[in-house]
């Protein structure tokens, strides 16, 4: 198998899942491919591959060392390699984890960005820059050769990961001249599947505690993944080739995938990111900070109140029990995740987590103020410089903060603020989050948060 995206959440979970299903008659593993990050390359070259995994729970510690991924390499250096590695028929499966903005597709639409600079350098270098151009030059010089059959399995959080995938490689072949486009074209159609997952494991970055942490164990790690005791993995059962039987780890093969990614993304994610901008306002550097404080935690429960008539509850499932675990799973402090972590990427994040929960209400007749409240405290932790006042806190990764900061410095109120980052398709525009109603709920409780603070805008929004 070849991964893409050599991060923590790789390395604590499909990893993970893997090591646990192996069988040694016919053993699997990764070629690790990090995008940029040659210093996780560098240490795993170092130590043989191997890492370990600490599964934090609030009252212990287990080190698990993990020996499936077999080479590594950074993208960046060696673009060849990676079409190589993918046009290689002894390639089953592809697996990836290069989150939201590394899909490099309009939010609004998630139709592929033609106008991004690296994937107008892709359509016509062969050296590919973005993850949707290495698969297809991958995928083409495949084509080119035996033609083998492949599965490319998305492992991000993003509805329909797989079927979305799948239309950006599509759309990619379609601006490829003539005959690539074409026999790219057909060899998705033909020989390339796609399945949706769903994937949840609550994974923070690595820290000198994590280190220190390993080595207590025993273990000489540069890389440790910290990681809480639960995972779940959700997938189609749609594979092209060979595969581990991931599902002796616990992994769920099912077609009902939708839903669950659907109670995933809303009740975790959704959760999560209120948590996340919330707490920064507050002052708050933990997301166990954040659910400690009352009034934010009635807030984020009150989101999955607005958030439960939007899904569908797969057989079996228990929604109620589901609900409850997050909060406990929010509290671990020992995990040490950071507000500023999950809070980064939002203008990507949130067009996952919010509009299509904002027009199940809105075409039942009522504005959802929780799901509001989220997108102005996002507007609010990000976009306006000098909110977030604790230096312990800093500041999240946003790639649209500077687009945020314009609209924010060219508008005259938190109303007319509202209207334009929700009529940007770049940001969550388009669509049920540009409706009236939603946008007067957002610039509302956007101004409260400007004269009232978090206490003030969470009493807003739970009775």
């Amino acid at each position: 198998m070849v991964h893409l995206g050599l991060g923590n959440f790789h390395r604590a979970h499909q990893a993970v899942y893997t090591a646990d299903a192996q069988d040694p008659a016919e053993p699997w593993g990764f070629t690790g491919v990090a995008t940029t990050n040659r210093d996780v390359v560098a240490a795993l070259r170092a130590q043989d591959m191997r890492y370990t995994v600490l599964t934090i729970a609030p009252d212990r510690i287990r080190v698990d060392p993990i020996d499936v991924i077999t080479d590594a390499f950074t993208a960046a250096d060696e673009p060849a390699r990676v079409v190589d590695l993918l046009a290689d028929p002894g390639t089953s499966v592809v697996t990836l984890t290069v989150t939201e903005k590394g899909y490099t597709y309009l939010p609004g639409s998630r139709r592929l960005d033609l106008d991004d600079p690296g994937v107008a350098h892709d359509l016509r270098d062969p050296a590919p820059r973005t993850t949707v151009g290495r698969l297809a030059r991958g995928l083409l010089r495949r084509a080119q050769g035996d033609g083998a059959p492949l599965t490319v399995l998305s492992c991000d959080n993003l509805a329909a990961n797989g079927t979305v995938l799948r239309g950006l490689l599509t759309e990619f072949a379609g601006a490829l001249p003539g005959p690539e486009g074409e026999t790219l074209t057909r060899y998705l159609d033909d020989a390339v599947t796609f399945p949706n997952t769903m994937v949840d494991r609550i994974v923070p970055a690595t820290t000198d505690e994590h280190r220190a942490q390993a080595a207590a164990a025993g273990f000489d790690d540069r890389v440790p993944v910290p990681a809480e005791p639960f995972r779940m993995w959700v997938m189609e059962d749609r594979f092209a080739a060979g595969r581990p039987a991931w599902e002796r780890a616990g992994a769920i093969l099912t077609d009902e995938v939708a839903a669950y990614e659907a109670i995933k993304v809303r009740f975790l994610n959704g959760t999560h990111s209120l948590l996340a901008y919330l707490g920064m306002l507050a002052g708050h550097p933990l997301i166990a900070d954040a659910v400690a404080d009352e009034p934010i935690a009635a807030a984020a429960w009150r989101l999955g109140d607005e958030y439960r008539p939007t899904v569908t509850v797969p057989a079996g499932f228990d929604l109620d029990h589901y609900r409850d675990d997050l909060f406990e799973r929010f509290a671990n402090r020992p995990l040490g995740h950071l507000t500023r972590q999950v809070g980064s990427d939002g203008s990507l994040k949130l067009a996952q987590r919010v509009p299509a929960a904002v027009s199940w209400h809105l075409e039942h007749g009522h504005t959802p103020r929780t799901l509001a409240l989220l997108v102005a405290a996002w507007i609010r932790a990000v976009g306006e410089p000098g909110s977030v006042t604790d230096p312990a806190v800093g500041r999240p990764v946003e790639p649209a903060a500077d687009r945020l900061t314009a609209l924010a410095e060219r508008t005259s109120g938190p109303e007319d603020l509202a209207r334009a980052v929700l009529a940007d398709e770049r940001l969550l525009g388009g669509g049920s989050t540009a409706d009236p109603r939603f946008v007067t709920a957002v610039g509302d409780l956007l101004g409260v948060l400007r004269k009232g603070g978090v206490r003030a805008a969470a009493a807003e929004v739970t009775p």
